[in-house]
């Protein structure tokens, strides 16, 4: 049976329930819990968790105690930093969150004092004696209930607190619970509460709570009437605005104000010569109508002048004229991105059908690929070529839904959302939108930004868009959307579904040196000052670059460390030094000092356990080392390396599978009883997960319990099932690129994955020896160093 079970079956009337010698004490930060209260208690700290799970099995009272300080993230209070004096909770009820907190029921039964504490850990457990709370029915302490009713009711209508309190008041027949329930409304502080729940006495008791309201009452009562003086001034401002009114429609019979009427005649003539919708002119000059009876010295003014200022200088109906050439594009993609001809191919394609189809809505693009392999500037080199302007929004870390639909009017300092902006920004109504960024989008209480965009990237819907600032439809379907992204499992379904993903997986180290001799250097030369005759780094220097100081799917850390030299040799030239300066592979350390990454092969030790993965990661792909070792033990399986839960399952999977093949495998089933395993996937601080190492840990696993070693020449990626199966996985570009890097030649993939290596550059593949196993054993026979057994 469960804690929460237990919590529903047992019902018993606390107040029969006797105060032990010993209780479990649950200190209370920032309140005091009074005796006859009671309300649900939210717990997060483990100790507390665990004193709430010991009392549900026992008799469910505990001590509440308040602190005497205010708790700091991740303190526990000692027994000298709380009060003597508590009440006895009863818990009641217990949830669970699924955010791990507990949300406790408790109701306060009787007063205690803590005698001396008898424990500290697990939780605070103290010897405790009860304070008896004693009635007695005189007439001053009638005479004390009699007024603290009358003034509480007072109190009630002068505040916010629901009516229903007065009703409780009047309802209870305990003094005690009167008087703690009247104190707990009065917004007191801890130590000012505190000390109310330390008087013995009950007339005493009443006495301090009648004073206590009273000062809370003259509190509220002063307050009521500063209200009611505040309200007579709106009043009076009220009526000066219509003053005012009346004074301008008096300077209007006289012929003043004439400044007013320029501004007016401006606007009218702005409109009559704009360009604008059917809907927006009747808005605009519904809003101008309103502006000239709106006074200039009013607030109101300059919100109405704004609006139309920005229904002027919007391009309602300016377009800007496309220049399809696809010969001229396919020019300008291979001048500014070296490479990526899936890419290029889909990009021409789409322009080709816009040429055929100039209203066309097609479909929005969504570049997906890691940092730095050109994602934006695909975009730039897009609007360049159909003679579009070019806008990027950035849309990393916006959590806000008026981000992209603006504010209402109505709030102060309103403005138009990003794409209305935007739209302003480029002057046309036919701009290239790059939404950049969209895979880092959040969402919080003000709404979810990546909902709003749905209808600005549905081609049935765009040509309605309605800014909440605005509330005027405007046509956003000429508009060519492109979205880039590092991964896609962030982006939400409904709007990755509005959009075809193009997937760029990174460059190799062919295409790096290419763009780094095309456009790098070049540009860096430029932002240095440079010239050819100053500075040369050959192409040896530049493959030490990539293979020793980088490790990127992108250029951009590439370009960092070219810069680096840049800087170097321009610093030279200031000291003096003349002629060409040709940097060899010899002199990089000189600049960027000791080589900053090194085979991973080479760097390992290899022998049985050890076996070489393939792992995706949102800055492309890595190869990963999955490392086994053997003890003597009962059976058991330890797993390190910050692995994830899938990871984890994936290794339990090959055990299991190991085990129930271990006939097929040359290996003695009993020997699992007198082993221990553990797997451990170095780099231990970086966060790992997926199924993709199952076959990886397969291998790794049957080489240390067989003693048979893992190929070192050999990667390998794929998800297993306890059948022996080997299913595809993602990101197959990315991790060829990656064993290409730390010199592998020779790979183990799924047999469905196929498909993906055939979309490889054939240039990249080549050389690449490519193993499709079916099953588990097909993979261990390509995997491990042959042996003995030819069958292994």
């Amino acid at each position: 049976m469960t804690t929460e079970e237990k919590t529903q079956k047992k019902t018993v009337d606390p107040s029969s329930l006797q105060v032990p010698e010993s209780l479990p004490i649950l200190p209370l930060h920032g309140f005091v819990f009074y005796p006859g209260m009671g309300f649900p208690l939210q717990i997060g700290s483990e100790s507390s968790k665990k004193l709430i799970d010991d009392a549900l099995l026992g008799d469910r009272m505990v001590g509440l105690v308040p602190g005497r300080k205010e708790k700091t993230t991740g303190e526990e209070l000692d027994p000298d930093d709380l009060y003597r004096v508590g009440v006895v909770g009863y818990i009641h009820k217990l949830t669970k969150t699924d955010e791990g907190y507990y949300q406790v029921l408790i109701s306060g039964t009787r007063k205690i004092e803590i005698v001396d504490f008898l424990e500290k850990d697990p939780y605070l457990r103290a010897r405790v004696v009860e304070i008896p709370m004693e009635i007695r029915e005189e007439k001053k302490i009638e005479a004390l209930l009699l007024n603290i009713r009358n003034q509480f009711k007072k109190l009630v209508k002068l505040t916010q607190l629901p009516p229903e309190m007065e009703a409780t008041v009047n309802a209870l027949s305990d003094p005690f619970h009167i008087a703690y329930l009247v104190t707990s409304q009065l917004n007191l502080k801890v130590e000012d509460e505190q000390k109310i729940i330390e008087i013995r006495g009950l007339d005493e008791l009443l006495h301090k709570v009648a004073l206590e309201l009273n000062k809370r009452l003259e509190t509220a009562e002063m307050s009521d009437e500063l209200q009611k003086t505040m309200k007579k001034d709106m009043d009076d401002k009220q009526r000066e605005f219509f003053l005012r009114q009346q004074l301008q429609a008096i300077r209007k019979e006289l012929g003043e104000g004439d400044e007013d009427k320029v501004e007016v005649k401006e606007l009218k003539e702005r409109i009559a010569e704009k360009k604008l919708s059917e809907e927006a002119r009747k808005v605009v000059e519904k809003e101008l109508n309103r502006l000239e009876r709106i006074s200039p010295s009013s607030p109101e003014y300059s919100v109405s002048r704004n609006y139309i200022d920005w229904i002027l200088d919007l391009p309602w109906l300016d377009s800007t004229i496309d220049t399809l050439d696809l010969n001229q594009a396919e020019k300008d993609l291979d001048k500014d991105h070296y490479g990526l001809k899936k890419i290029k191919k889909r990009i021409l394609e789409f322009l080709a059908v816009r040429k055929l189809k100039e209203d066309m809505h097609g479909p929005i693009l969504c570049f997906v690929g890691p940092p730095g392999v050109g994602k934006t500037s695909l975009g730039q080199s897009i609007a360049r070529t159909m003679n579009r302007k070019f806008v990027r929004i950035a849309l990393g870390g916006v959590r806000d839904e008026a981000e992209i639909r603006g504010h209402r009017r109505t709030y102060i300092g309103a403005l138009p959302g990003r794409i209305i902006q935007s739209v302003k920004k480029a002057g046309s109504n036919n701009p290239v939108f790059l939404l950049d960024e969209v895979d880092k989008l959040g969402n919080d209480f003000r709404g979810d930004p990546s909902s709003a965009l749905l209808e600005v990237l549905d081609p049935e819907q765009n040509s309605t868009f309605t800014d909440h600032y605005l509330d005027i439809e405007f046509d956003l379907s000429k508009v060519m959307f492109i979205a880039t992204a590092n991964i896609l499992d962030t982006i939400p379904g409904p709007l990755r579904d509005r959009m075809e993903i193009v997937e760029l997986s990174g460059y190799t180290e062919q295409e790096k040196v290419a763009i780094a001799q095309r456009h790098l250097l070049a540009k860096q030369f430029e932002a240095h000052a440079l010239t050819e005759d100053d500075l040369e780094i050959p192409q040896e220097t530049i493959e030490l670059l990539i293979r020793s100081y980088t490790r990127e799917a992108g250029v951009r850390n590439l370009e960092r460390e070219i810069a680096a030299i840049c800087r170097g040799v321009a610093a030279e030239i200031v000291r003096g030094r003349t002629g060409k300066r040709v940097v060899a592979p010899e002199d990089v350390h000189d600049f960027l000092g000791p080589i900053r990454y090194f085979p991973e092969i080479k760097a390992r030790t290899w022998g049985p356990g050890l076996a070489t993965g393939l792992a995706w990661t949102p800055v492309g792909g890595q190869i990963l080392f999955i490392e086994s070792s053997i003890m003597k033990g009962k059976g058991g399986l330890t797993l390190t390396g910050k692995l994830g839960e899938v990871m984890k399952e994936s290794a339990t999977a090959a055990l299991t599978y190991i085990r129930s093949h271990a006939d097929q495998l040359h290996i003695d089933e009993d020997v699992f009883s007198t082993i221990d395993l553990h797997v451990h996937v170095p780099e231990g601080a970086i966060p790992k997960d997926g199924p993709s190492a199952g076959v990886a840990m397969v291998c790794s696993l049957v080489s240390v319990i067989a003693g048979r070693t893992v190929r070192p020449d050999v990667a390998m990626t794929g998800e297993i099932t306890l059948r022996g199966d080997v299913l595809p996985v993602g990101g197959i570009a990315e991790k060829v690129l990656a064993a290409l890097r730390a010199g592998i030649r020779e790979l183990i993939l799924p047999v469905l994955n196929e498909k993906d290596v055939l979309e490889i550059p054939e240039d990249v593949r080549e050389g690449v020896v490519f193993h499709y196993p079916h099953t588990i054993q097909e993979a261990l026979n390509y995997a491990l160093v042959k042996e003995d057994n030819p069958e292994l």
